[in-house]
Formats: structure tokens, sequence, C-alpha cells
């Protein structure tokens, strides 16, 4: 029964947390629209920001989502007596941190190779002009 009682005040705690988001209807991080085109007037530089939004989504709900496992595991840890418990909340902050560590260096892989094949000059923003597309 208190575990129910526990998880319900857990609950209600991340759903008033988040509330301030969904009153101002914005998300630091989010952009406003992820497609930035529509219809038939699309072109590279569209499907490359498309990506990029894409990608700042991505990573901004990982780190918001790993943020929230991180509370609820150590929550776990610092309230159950039983060993159990405690074993999976270290190997639920064990797998939330190797996941964000392999999503975050995934990026930075893939950031820092697409930035060595390119032109010196090309960059993100300008990829579709210095390709010549």
């Amino acid at each position: 029964m208190y575990r129910i009682a526990a998880r319900g005040w857990f609950g209600l705690t991340a759903l008033a947390a988040l509330l301030p988001y969904y009153a101002f209807a914005q998300t630091p991080g989010i952009p406003d629209k992820i497609v930035p085109c529509s219809g038939l007037d699309c072109k590279c530089e569209d499907l490359i920001t498309l990506a990029q939004n894409i990608i700042n989504t991505g990573i901004f709900l990982a780190i918001f989502l790993s943020a929230m496992l991180f509370a609820y595991a150590g929550w776990l840890y610092l309230t159950n007596e039983a060993i159990g418990q405690q074993e999976k909340a270290k190997s639920m902050f064990a797998n939330v941190a190797i996941g964000l560590v392999i999503l975050l260096s995934a990026w930075l892989i893939v950031d820092t190779l697409v930035g060595s094949l390119l032109k010196e000059d090309v960059s993100w923003s300008n990829i579709c002009s210095g390709l010549g597309l």
C-alpha cells in the first residue's frame, strides 16, 4: 500500500513540475516547428534544418527523461530498504548514465566526422551551398 501511495505522490510531483512548460506553451531547446517548410517549397537548407531540429528535440527529450529516471532511481534507492530494490536502483543509475553517454558521444562523433570530411568553409548551416546543391 505504501508503494502505491509513494508512486502516486511521485507522479503528482512530476506532473506539477511539468505544468509551467505547458502553461507557457514553449519548451527551451525545442523549435516552434520541427518541419521548416510545407508543400513543394522545400529546399536543401530545409532538409538540413529538419535534421538539426529532430536531433535537438531528441537530445532535449533524452536529457529530460534521463533526469527524471535519475530522480526516480534516487527515490528508489533512498526509500526502499530491501536489497533487491537498491540493486535495481543502482542498475537503473548505471543504465541511464550509459545511455546518455552513448547518445551524446554519438552526436559528437557524427558532428566531428561531418566537420572533418567537409571543406573548411562548409558547416552544417551552409552545407548545401558548399556542396553545390
